[in-house]
């Protein structure tokens, strides 16, 4: 019978388990101030034996002009279920031994879940509508700006 000769390195790397240095920089991730760059909200979140449509809850927010008294109400039960199960979620990547694509699996859905508070907390208070609304006039601005450079350029080689 002949002998694997591979060595540890050549495993599959995601069934290793962390690292504490891993596992301390994913929490560090967590905790930065982009944390939520490039990270989605979860389609759903399950919560106590429920499942949540999260991703679609938070996009129907963001279409409405204005919220009532019962919506920002639902928000804030929202937000609780959600920092319940982000809580969780980052105890079990305190914690919990974890291979790397577990560890990583784990972290995305916690960043989600921050980013997903984040949000309704941001549409909840109009923030949401009010930095949408000043970066379409800065985008307009900037677009009047490039035509008119776009145009000064062409009025130029034309000579």
């Amino acid at each position: 019978m002949e002998k694997s000769l591979k060595t540890d390195d050549e495993n599959d790397f995601s069934q290793k388990y962390i690292t504490d240095e891993e596992r301390k920089q994913l929490l560090s991730a967590l905790h930065s101030r982009l944390f939520w760059a490039g990270q989605h909200i979860p389609d759903y979140v399950e919560f106590e034996g429920e499942t949540f449509p999260l991703h679609k809850y938070v996009w129907e927010l963001i279409q409405k002009d204005n919220l009532t008294e019962s919506e920002k109400s639902r928000i804030d039960k929202c937000i609780d279920i959600i920092s319940a199960k982000e809580q969780k979620d980052e105890k079990e990547l305190e914690d919990k031994p974890l291979t790397h694509e577990q560890a990583n699996s784990l972290y995305h859905e916690t960043a989600g879940l921050l980013r997903a508070i984040m949000d309704l907390k941001e549409i909840e208070s109009g923030e949401l509508k009010e930095s949408a609304k000043r970066f379409q006039e800065q985008f307009i601005a900037q677009r009047v700006r490039d035509t008119r450079l776009w145009l000064e350029f062409l009025k130029n080689v034309s000579k």
